[in-house]
């Protein structure tokens, strides 16, 4: 097996989940000793152990509850020998932001949104999209894209965080209007923030960018923002 600390590091650089348990004190004579550590997924051992299989078993038990639950705990282990306490922390996955279109904004906004914790991918076209799993956000960049209505279309079964579209209602509204011709809920596209972007006064692509990723980590903190009004913006 690989080195925990490599592993971790390359893990999270992946944006992947991950827990992480080590002891960090010893009850009698146990196979173990103080700062041995286990990295888990949900499923699997990844790397190290916490000294024998019994105690890596416990561990793994838990690993999935203790991801669930978001936070670190501290677990007591036993064996013939004697205990384990263990410091269980989780890392939680890097949000998705799937951007769409190739275009100054997008390239700019890709870059960015890696520099503040998320896994953000490019899709040129609908077609290139493949479904995602975990928490994600999406962003249309080019509300001239011929397949921009598609693309939304194979986003919003996923239940996104948070949609954006780049550009005012009088360039986005009639693309909702065509999605509420296919028979997507009122309330689902009332979820779709357009223009995107917090108010900063942006007029460059980076600008732009950044205004969208200041929203973006808005939305994840869970805080007010203060997002462009459609009835503000005319470009």
């Amino acid at each position: 097996m690989p080195k925990v600390e490599e592993e971790l590091a390359r893990r999270l650089a992946q944006g992947e989940e991950v827990v992480l348990a080590t002891v960090i004190k010893l009850d009698g004579e146990p196979p173990s000793q103080t700062g041995a550590k286990l990295l888990m997924s949900r499923e699997f051992a990844l790397a190290g152990t916490l000294g024998c299989s019994e105690f890596d078993t416990a561990a793994l038990e838990e690993a999935p509850w203790i991801a669930e639950a978001g936070s670190p705990h501290t677990r007591t282990y036993r064996h013939d020998l004697g205990s384990i306490e263990v410091y269980v922390e989780p890392y939680a996955a890097a949000p998705l932001l799937v951007v769409f279109a190739a275009t100054p904004v997008a390239r700019a906004l890709v870059r960015m949104a890696a520099e503040v914790g998320f896994r953000a991918h490019l899709v040129e076209r609908a077609a290139g999209f493949q479904p995602a799993t975990g928490e994600l956000y999406v962003v249309h960049t080019n509300h001239d894209a011929p397949d921009l209505v598609e693309a939304l279309e194979s986003v919003l079964p996923l239940n996104p965080r948070f949609i954006g579209l780049v550009g005012s209602r009088r360039h986005t509204g009639h693309h909702l209007e065509a999605l509420r011709a296919k028979g997507v809920a009122e309330d689902v596209i009332a979820r779709i923030q357009t223009p995107v972007g917090l108010d900063i006064g942006a007029r460059t692509a980076e600008e732009i960018a950044l205004s969208i990723v200041a929203g973006l980590v808005a939305v994840r903190r869970g805080a007010g923002g203060g997002w462009k009004s459609w009835k503000s913006t005319n470009g």
